[in-house]
């Protein structure tokens, strides 16, 4: 993209995310940075052909909008469906239904972790990028790629103990789900539990390390004030299935609490720009784009008074350290993942030690009772909305979705910005001031499909475009990032 009085830098495409996405970086005359865009240039359009289904097809249909997070669709839609018929789903059924979730939190964070973000940490921002990735992590610290493996492995196996399979499971179901545990599952699962909270701990061990080594950097990284949302429990801590709606401002100071997700539309509201397919919602009371907010682990982290489980606890503690504000800097999502997949391994933990976790009782039947249902969830990146309006027949006649990458819309626009403008100054071009931009919208991991990204197939051409549109330099990147 190439605006008439300023020169443009387009990176094309953002590697290693979800999905379709570039950056633009407009320059003034000066070489410095003006603005930033983010720009999502994929439609998918599930909103629109989602209107005439049935709406007990829904969660296997909304499943397919990611294959990286579809427990997430998965629950998000089967809670939707639940309100519709307007039930409550027997307790076993509740247990398995966190579980499945706190398996795929677990695998979705290692994924992002180990394979996304430790190369430019451990490899450096400035390496040489036909090697910095897994494979090139693998050559190098053999035993990091070999932990992650192992945890993401873990979690996947959560998953496919507790739902039938590791992906697009059929597991949930509006009014519970179709398949009681086994005890047998249930004892692999424990017995391999220890395994991964080591892993866990050597991971966040490992990224501490990092945080004391490049503390000012990390500290900078894409750092900006903002509001933040997210699910807490009545008591205001850590949650992830159920619990209400909690929205702080920069200074962490309470602005809604308590809010029944079925409300969802009463406090936010979503803006449109010609630019992106992305919706941009924002907090309705402070308008747009003031009412910017960022969801996900930072954002549960920095809301959360505290968490339930004790090692987890523990380090949000130190998160917390005596006065330490809310985290700002978008380089925390990082440690954030981290002391949520202690919690999510803890939290398993009490799960398969509940009486009712082998329970048959899993499953009411019921007819539609309400016109629409809303369902959340916080899914790996964030929080998560279904919302479906039916006719009398239970035939979709509207619906809403939030996906967490919509929620940081805003935010992550505002962090291309921070970091294009730490270090691009002037016409020279470096492929490691590059990285860094792309490793800005990595920090949200944003759901946009990594799962066909594969290493040397992700080609980035970069142009610096002057106001006549004369190309004064091109960098090109061959072999790409996974």
């Amino acid at each position: 993209m190439t605006e008439t009085n300023a020169k443009t830098i387009t990176i094309n495409p953002v590697t290693r995310i979800e999905g379709h996405a570039k950056i633009t970086i407009h320059l003034d005359d000066a070489g410095n940075v003006a603005d930033t865009r983010f720009h999502v240039v994929e439609f998918r359009g599930f909103e629109k052909f989602c209107e005439g289904r049935f709406f007990a097809e829904m969660p296997q249909i909304t499943a397919r909008i990611c294959g990286i997070c579809p427990v997430s669709h998965l629950l998000g839609s089967a809670k939707a469906c639940d309100a519709i018929l307007g039930v409550e789903i027997p307790r076993p059924a509740k247990l398995l239904r966190e579980l499945l979730h706190m398996g795929q939190l677990t695998q979705s964070h290692a994924l992002s972790f180990f394979h996304l973000s430790a190369p430019d940490l451990l490899l450096g921002f400035d390496s040489d990028p036909s090697s910095r990735n897994i494979i090139g992590l693998i050559q190098q610290h053999p035993d990091v790629a070999r932990r992650g493996i192992r945890l993401r492995k873990f979690g996947q196996e959560v998953i496919k103990l507790t739902g039938g399979r590791k992906i697009h499971a059929d597991f949930p179901v509006p009014g519970g789900v179709n398949k009681a545990l086994t005890v047998a599952e249930r004892d692999e699962m424990l017995a391999g539990l220890p395994e991964a909270v080591q892993h866990a701990r050597f991971a966040l061990d490992l990224l501490k390390k990092y945080q004391t080594d490049h503390r000012q950097e990390v500290e900078e990284f894409a750092s900006f004030d903002s509001n933040f949302m997210g699910l807490v429990r009545p008591d205001g801590s850590l949650e992830h299935y159920d619990g209400k709606l909690r929205f702080c401002d920069t200074k962490g100071n309470v602005l809604e609490d308590q809010i029944n997700p079925s409300g969802y539309l009463d406090v936010i509201a979503e803006a449109t720009e010609d630019w992106s397919y992305l919706k941009f919602p924002f907090i309705k009371s402070l308008g747009y784009p003031d009412g910017m907010y960022r969801v996900g682990p930072l954002a549960r982290l920095n809301i959360a008074h505290h968490i339930s489980t004790p090692l987890a606890n523990q380090e949000l503690q130190e998160w917390r350290s005596p006065g330490t504000p809310p985290r700002h800097s978008s380089f925390y999502y990082h440690w954030a993942r981290l002391i949520e997949i202690m919690y999510t391994l803890e939290r398993i933990e009490q799960l398969l030690e509940d009486r009712d976790i082998c329970s048959t009782e899993i499953l009411v039947d019921a007819r539609p009772a309400n016109e629409q249902g809303v369902g959340v969830i916080e899914a790996p990146r964030g929080t998560l909305f279904h919302h479906y309006w039916v006719d009398a027949s239970g035939r979709v006649e509207k619906l809403n979705l939030i996906v967490a990458t919509g929620h940081n819309n805003l935010a992550m626009n505002r962090a291309v910005k921070a970091i294009a403008q730490k270090y691009v100054h002037a016409n020279k071009l470096q492929e490691g001031m590059l990285n860094r931009v792309e490793a800005a919208i990595r920090c949200y991991d944003p759901c946009l499909s990594c799962s066909t990204h594969a290493v040397g197939q992700m080609p980035m051409r970069v142009e610096l475009v002057d106001a006549g549109g004369n190309v004064l330099q091109t960098l090109q990147r061959d072999s790409g990032e996974p």
